[in-house]
């Protein structure tokens, strides 16, 4: 019995930070790709296991990349998270304390271009299609590997639902979904309390993940990095909100890149990613500590108490929703569609409803922000969302 021609190796990685959804995407994209006759290899901890791989048959490559077979993307095919790994690697910047030990007599700047050698490590591996699963940072550099001349087909994934180009990211249902179940339990304690409730979400740029839950009912206000705001006006607003409830106690959700009058953009430290990224972190604490020090000149001097929530990784852990279950699956089968025709250098999308693939190098071109003339009003600090006709179906 002869064994089957193999067509070609299928490579496939997740970058940046993990959500539920990942691996049912990874599932669907190496079922696929086996039963039509593809190799498919995973890339361990996103670009930083091509950079590592070592080009040498004999060296032990585990840690960098694997086979993958439907036995153990089944395995994992129903969990939260990326049991390929993730990282926030940037190849074509990276810091000279992490270059690799087998390049640091060759790379010796303060910031080095490694791309050359991760194509080189693509070849040795044999990958003839590369599927990059992340955000616009982890994607972006799949549009500098694609110029370079790699078949990229992309698949967009951030909580933050901001990838240009797409209406859903992988992640963003099951992140909103826990916003407003974990929104709806702290209620309790704000109403047994008489207290504002502030919850700090993810959302670095772009408030979706806090517009989306206000939206659904799980916060009486939101605020969003794409508009900054007055305390006093948001202290007066919950103030008003929380006297209207028969519980006396208001809800806002704030974004962790949002800003207010004397605060900038916060961050929990300074170090940054090789992305440029600094972790963001404490604008939901100086809110609930403003809200306290304003409440006093609005209620008739009496200070009203605040319940402050980071959500953090909660909203990112675990199972993927019914969402998160389903999308992934399509765009591993529409990340196949694509190669069997030979066709690369495209993401794949899902807009006004209907699955479709685009220019990958629309991630570097634009970017994806809440339209505060279209979508927030900036006088009642909530979504505007007045006429549900032709909207897609997460409305932004």
């Amino acid at each position: 019995m002869t064994t089957p021609k193999i067509k070609g190796t299928i490579g496939i990685l997740t970058g940046g930070g993990d959500v539920p959804g990942l691996n049912p995407a990874i599932r669907a994209v190496t079922i696929r790709a086996l039963r039509e006759g593809y190799r498919v290899v995973g890339i361990r901890r996103g670009w930083a296991g091509l950079l590592e791989t070592v080009r040498d048959k004999k060296a032990d490559n585990r840690d960098n990349f694997i086979e993958l077979t439907e036995d153990i993307v089944n395995r994992a095919g129903r969990t939260g998270g990326t049991f390929l790994h993730s990282s926030r690697t940037r190849p074509s910047h990276v810091p000279r304390k992490n270059v690799p030990e087998i390049y640091k007599d060759i790379y010796t700047d303060e910031i080095n271009d490694l791309t050359s050698e991760v194509i080189k490590n693509l070849d040795f591996i044999g990958i003839d299609y590369l599927i990059p699963i992340g955000g616009d940072d982890t994607l972006s550099y799949g549009v500098t590997l694609y110029k370079a001349g790699v078949k990229i087909v992309a698949i967009p994934k951030t909580m933050d639902n901001d990838v240009p180009g797409t209406d859903y990211c992988i992640g963003f249902s099951t992140c909103v979904t826990r916003t407003i179940h974990m929104t709806n339990l702290l209620r309790t304690s704000a109403g047994s309390h008489e207290r504002i409730l502030v919850v700090e979400v993810f959302g670095r740029y772009a408030g979706f993940t806090a517009l989306l839950p206000t939206m659904a009912g799980a916060a009486n206000r939101c605020v969003i990095p794409e508009y900054k705001f007055k305390i006093e006006h948001l202290t007066e607003l919950l103030i008003n909100d929380r006297l209207k409830h028969p519980s006396r106690y208001s809800v806002v959700l704030v974004s962790e890149g949002a800003t207010f009058d004397g605060i900038e953009m916060m961050f929990s430290d300074h170090e940054r990613d090789m992305y440029g990224h600094a972790k963001l972190g404490g604008i939901g604490n100086a809110v609930s500590a403003r809200l306290k020090e304003v409440s006093q000149l609005i209620n008739k001097g009496q200070r009203i108490d605040t319940i402050n929530q980071h959500l953090g990784y909660l909203v990112r852990s675990g199972d993927p929703d019914a969402i998160d279950s389903i999308v992934p699956m399509a765009y591993g089968n529409l990340a196949l569609d694509l190669i069997l025709k030979g066709i690369h250098g495209r993401m794949v999308i899902l807009k006004n409803g209907r699955y479709d693939n685009i220019p990958v190098d629309i991630i570097s071109s634009t970017k994806k922000l809440v339209d505060v003339s279209k979508h927030y009003n900036s006088e009642r600090l909530r979504p505007v969302y007045e006429s549900f006709v032709d909207k897609p179906l997460f409305l932004i």
